[in-house]
């Protein structure tokens, strides 16, 4: 189900720095679009969510201090 897999995913930002599309795609057996798509979908919410790109990149969200 698409929310569930929003929450997880918020879920498993909040516990790591950075995780990349690929990892959750294995994760939730999707594509890496579909990712892409659900971060765009959070980042519409309102969740403070961003990518990088190239080596190193990945997803992760905005820090606050």
């Amino acid at each position: 189900m698409k929310i569930n897999r929003l929450l997880e995913i918020t879920l498993i930002l909040l516990n790591k720095k950075s995780v990349t599309a690929q990892e959750l795609a294995d994760r939730f057996n999707v594509s890496t679009r579909t990712i892409y798509r659900d971060v765009d979908e959070l980042s519409g919410a309102g969740v403070p969510v961003f990518t990088n790109k190239g080596s190193g990149g990945g997803i992760s969200l905005v820090e606050y201090r």
